[in-house]
């Protein structure tokens, strides 16, 4: 019976450590957001967020005059097989000669689903104006990655409100 219950711990902690490079695999130069390990501070076992603070994706959020950052924070449980989510959103004001974010007091958590657009009007091949889309916040464009790792494992993704 013992031999049962450590072979379902040990499958169990398997199963989290695979989950856990499936998540962090999905890294790469082309994304502008980075998963990592959590920090005890952070409560998580792993964090996604978007890239915002790194010199090499700074021009292209500061331009686009980005206004809210987006943190994932994660917990896998090896027991239930389930990855727990928890969003969270600051509100970000962009100051200095070189541009850098700055978190505002305003923050939120929960699950983030807003989407922001930004247009321009421009020229068409025909002449005529037309909007043409320059940037796009959307956390699906984040989140969907990180759900499909967790369930391509067989585990449950849940979304959380307060508690992770």
């Amino acid at each position: 019976m013992v031999d049962l219950v450590l072979a379902a711990v040990v499958t169990g902690l398997e199963a989290a450590a695979e989950v856990r490079a499936a998540l962090l695999a999905i890294n790469g130069p082309d994304v502008p957001y980075a998963v990592r390990n959590g920090t005890s501070a952070e409560r998580a076992d792993l964090v996604a967020e978007w890239r915002a603070l790194e010199p090499a994706w700074r021009t292209f959020f500061s331009r686009s005059r980005l206004s809210r950052t987006l943190r994932t924070r994660m917990r896998l449980d090896a027991e239930s097989h389930e990855g727990r989510a928890l969003d969270e959103q600051w509100e970000v004001t962009w100051a200095g000669d070189t541009p850098r974010p700055a978190r505002s007091r305003e923050y939120s958590r929960g699950q983030v689903t807003v989407v922001s657009r930004q247009w321009e009007a421009q020229r068409g091949p025909d002449g005529r104006l037309r909007k043409t889309e320059v940037f796009r916040f959307d956390p699906a464009e984040m989140k969907v990655p990180l759900q499909d790792a967790v369930l391509g494992a067989g585990w449950t993704w849940r979304a959380v409100v307060f508690k992770l």
